[in-house]
């Protein structure tokens, strides 16, 4: 949504009981939710009403009229303006004036139709043979116009679609097409967190995530569990990756491998937590915990062409439920059945 993203998380006004001085104006710009927060938009407030949030009032809408909540007024909008990058000067649709019962009374008929609609357009569409899915329909509050959400790998040929659209369902039709990312968002859902969907609570920057971001958190590349319910890399991978690699800074480079005496020892992973790396020969599943210190010290004496005499592993201690110290001989690690 080019005017105001499709956001559903509500920016809270600090500025809001801050009372105007005399001969002041509110910002002549606020911010209106529509579809419960899935699409908003800014109007520009030119009627001598002082609008609250969570209000509801009348705008323009397409060849027609809408209604919305208020979400946000006041100086923070000039915020959100530039977060957006719309120009003030661009905001050339007005609001009316606050709803009145009869316009809410249509605006709640219209959105009954739209559960009835979206299964009525889902079987216009496979009938006509067309790769689409269709996500979601916003029907406007007038019912004059409807707004069709869709999802497609391809590109779309679907003139003959809005013409049966129009036809049979009475409505002015305007065909949107999203990505998987922005459908998850709209369907909502429960994260494998246990917490709701990010993308559909406050996620409005969709940025690319890929399996680099999963090795450098040492996870196990694993397609099923680092899958979102969009079916694309999870978001979240992407949260606490600057924090690992401001981490993984202070690891030595090109320690992929250490010459010793006794073999060349492999580079097995890095543990961030206790700054450790995790060395293995060749045919032996027992891994070498090596501190940073002395892997660079290896690295020194490899550069000047001598082997070391040993890798001179360090001693990692755990604590039981009981408060004992054990120092944890690693053997044979299983990295798949602890991740």
């Amino acid at each position: 949504c080019s005017t105001g993203g499709c956001n559903r998380l509500n920016v809270y006004d600090w500025l809001n009981a801050l009372p105007l001085h005399d001969g002041a104006k509110p910002y002549a710009v606020i911010e209106v939710s529509f579809n419960k927060g899935s699409r908003k938009e800014f109007f520009r407030n030119n009627t001598n009403y002082i609008l609250e949030k969570n209000e509801w009032i009348t705008v323009e809408g397409t060849g027609g009229v809408d209604v919305g909540q208020v979400s946000l007024t006041g100086e923070l909008v000039k915020l959100q303006l530039k977060k957006y990058g719309v120009r003030e000067n661009d905001v050339t649709k007005r609001v009316l004036h606050p709803s009145t019962d009869e316009e809410l009374e249509v605006y709640g008929k219209n959105k009954e139709r739209e559960s009835d609609t979206l299964t009525r357009s889902r079987a216009i569409a496979r009938s006509l043979n067309l790769e689409m899915k269709i996500c979601e329909v916003e029907i406007q509050a007038d019912g004059r116009k409807g707004t069709f959400f869709y999802t497609a790998d391809q590109r779309v040929d679907f003139r003959e679609l809005i013409r049966v659209f129009a036809t049979d369902l009475k409505l002015k039709v305007e065909m949107r097409q999203i990505g998987a990312r922005q459908e998850s968002g709209k369907v909502g859902g429960i994260g494998s967190c246990g917490r709701e969907l990010c993308c559909s609570t406050w996620l409005t920057d969709f940025k690319s995530v890929n399996t680099t971001a999963a090795r450098y958190q040492n996870l196990s590349i694993n397609q099923t569990k680092l899958s979102g319910q969009c079916g694309r890399l999870k978001c979240c991978l992407n949260y606490e990756l600057d924090t690992y690699m401001d981490a993984l800074s202070v690891f030595p480079n090109n320690a992929d491998s250490l010459e010793t005496v006794s073999g060349i020892a492999h580079l097995q992973k890095r543990d961030i937590f206790k700054n450790v790396m995790w060395y293995s020969f060749h045919g032996n599943n027992k891994q070498y915990p090596l501190s940073i210190t002395r892997v660079k010290e290896i690295l020194a004496l490899n550069k000047e062409g001598k082997k070391a005499e040993d890798l001179q592993p360090v001693e990692l201690e755990t604590r039981d439920a009981r408060g004992t110290i054990k120092v944890v001989d690693m053997g044979y690690v299983n990295d798949v059945g602890q991740i």
